[in-house]
């Protein structure tokens, strides 16, 4: 295929394969959105009920209401990561990625529909998070923008780590590897259930060095207006990753690791 024709059907192209990976995701909804939609609701209902009357943040915050932010932002994490990885290694097991290598895509049309499709899977089940959680604490969204520019970035920051992670692996148990020994616990360490500064200090230091703990706090400044550290210095440090992780990714792409004979 020339490469003017290539030119014309890439644009078609990476929209082609977006569509077709929101419908992946879209078909088994009650599986890849209720199923995390509710999982964070019963976190909600269990630490919410046991530590509603013992723990205050930032003064006068309820408890739960510390909490929804926190939950919502996990699910947009862990939601986009699971969304590009799991397709891609599906992909490559079933051997259906010869398809996609078929077509006159480059590695920036590869790169947009695969991120693109896990920021819309991650933003969509962080919305159904928050809408149902609303029915606990309705907490103030105090600054709206830093809301939507934190979850933007983290879903994907995430999406774009599973992107590699799919590229990597070349099974599923790789894969879980990769997820319940990185994604998870700079998840679950991130301040998702408390504030850093409930912590001694050498666990508040090493709290500072999980970019996930900025994504979180970002994104929780957005709905308070307060935060453990400035909001500015969490979207350079959350920015910067997102840039150096989606270079890896496209250089990866470009080349065709693992994903090429």
């Amino acid at each position: 295929m020339s490469d003017a024709t290539t030119a014309r059907f890439a644009p078609l192209g990476w929209r082609a394969l977006l569509y077709k990976e929101v419908l992946r995701f879209w078909k088994v909804a009650a599986q890849t959105i209720g199923a995390p939609v509710l999982t964070a609701v019963l976190y909600l209902m269990v630490f919410g009920h046991v530590l509603e009357d013992h723990v205050k943040v930032y003064g006068t915050v309820s408890y739960t209401a510390f909490l929804v932010p926190g939950l919502v932002m996990m699910s947009v994490l862990q939601n986009a990561f699971a969304n590009s990885s799991s397709s891609i290694i599906q992909s490559k097991i079933m051997g259906s990625l010869v398809f996609v290598l078929l077509t006159p895509l480059s590695h920036w049309g590869w790169f947009f529909a695969y991120v693109g499709s896990s920021v819309l899977r991650g933003l969509i089940v962080g919305v159904g998070v928050l809408l149902v959680t609303l029915f606990f604490a309705v907490p103030p969204f105090a600054q709206p923008l830093w809301i939507l520019v934190f979850a933007f970035l983290g879903a994907a920051l995430l999406g774009t780590l599973g992107l590699i992670a799919g590229l990597w692996a070349e099974k599923f148990d790789q894969m879980a590897v990769f997820q319940n020994f990185l994604i998870m616990p700079m998840t679950f360490l991130s301040g998702v259930f408390y504030s850093i500064h409930s912590l001694p200090a050498f666990w508040q230091q090493v709290s500072h060095a999980n970019p996930f703990f900025y994504m979180i706090d970002g994104f929780r400044h957005g709905f308070f207006g307060v935060s453990d550290v400035s909001p500015w210095i969490s979207l350079g440090i959350v920015g910067s990753a997102w840039l150096v992780v989606s270079a890896v990714a496209v250089h990866l792409l470009r080349i065709g690791y693992k994903i090429r004979g």
